[in-house]
């Protein structure tokens, strides 16, 4: 069976992987396909099941902090090493590591969008660096292409500070109950759309060298159905 017509038989019959079997796109990091795993009117937290694939949901928000976006992750991507090396590299700080999970992404539009569990085509503009407990936990924030209000957005310049300063005090608050300890969370910049470009390239770089060149896997499949 040939490769494409095995890829073309496997695509009727079974539904993608939202992290593991769907691309970034042609043109990322200028353009990125993004999974949305949450919405701003969720009063919980999904979150995707890495083994399923499936939206999963983490866990019922305790408080009033509810995501200020659209909130996600760009496919086929990782935050291991070179996405740690970076941080490090930027901040001065030393043992940093990833965060083990898809590269996270928040989403601005002018739209209501009532439910999540979907993909859409985002243009980065920037992103924030998130430290959490000496972890990695990039959020890169995007715009959706061709939306009315933040379309046009080219750079984190363009972005209302506002807007900024409040998906920051979402992150470094949403996990924090009233009579925790301090939890270690720090956002240490707000970085610009070309350095936003080099962490999600980063992040492709990490996630093949965890999980294999994603383009070899109908051949992998091929070898093993002969066998």
């Amino acid at each position: 069976m040939e490769k494409q017509e095995l890829n073309t038989l496997l695509s009727l019959l079974f539904q993608s992987h939202p992290w593991h079997g769907v691309t970034a796109g042609e043109t990322a990091p200028h353009i990125v396909n993004t999974y949305v795993e949450i919405v701003p009117r969720d009063v919980v937290k999904y979150e995707l099941d890495k083994p399923s694939g499936h939206l999963r949901l983490d866990r019922p928000h305790k408080y009033s902090s509810l995501c200020p976006t659209l909130y996600g992750f760009v496919p086929q991507t990782y935050c291991g090493e070179k996405v740690a090396e970076f941080c490090m590299r930027k901040t001065g700080r030393s043992g940093v590591v990833g965060d083990g999970d898809p590269l996270d992404i928040c989403i601005l539009t002018e739209k209501t969008i009532m439910s999540s569990n979907f993909f859409a085509n985002t243009k980065p503009i920037g992103g924030l660096r998130l430290l959490d407990h000496g972890e990695a936990d990039d959020k890169i924030i995007a715009v959706l292409e061709n939306d009315a209000a933040f379309g046009h957005f080219e750079e984190i310049g363009d972005c209302p500070s506002g807007i900024i300063e409040r998906l920051a005090h979402y992150f470094l608050s949403y996990k924090q109950l009233p009579n925790d300890a301090p939890r270690e969370l720090e956002v240490t910049h707000i970085y610009s759309r070309e350095e936003a470009h080099e962490v999600i390239n980063l992040s492709f770089q990490d996630y093949r060298e965890t999980f294999g060149n994603p383009e070899s896997r109908i051949d992998t499949l091929k070898t093993l159905l002969r066998a």
